[in-house]
């Protein structure tokens, strides 16, 4: 977690319930709106998946699924 988002946890948590219910329904909205499907990477993320993709990475659809022996060599 971020230094960022445990501030705003620690200043959600001083809230009152009902105010924290309101917090969690804003900021669900916000990331509802920024990615409604959950597909967004953040930087990080981006950053692991280049280095994966740069180490031998192999494709899905290049994998034979019904011949995985092949691949513990």
């Amino acid at each position: 977690m971020t230094t960022i988002a445990a501030d705003i946890a620690k200043l959600v948590d001083m809230l009152p319930e009902e105010d924290q219910k309101f917090a969690y329904e804003f900021v669900k909205k916000l990331v509802l709106a920024w990615d409604p499907d959950f597909t967004k990477s953040t930087l990080p993320e981006s950053n692991h998946m280049k280095i994966a993709e740069e180490s031998g990475f192999i494709p899905e659809n290049e994998i034979d699924w019904n011949n995985l022996d092949k691949y513990n060599e």
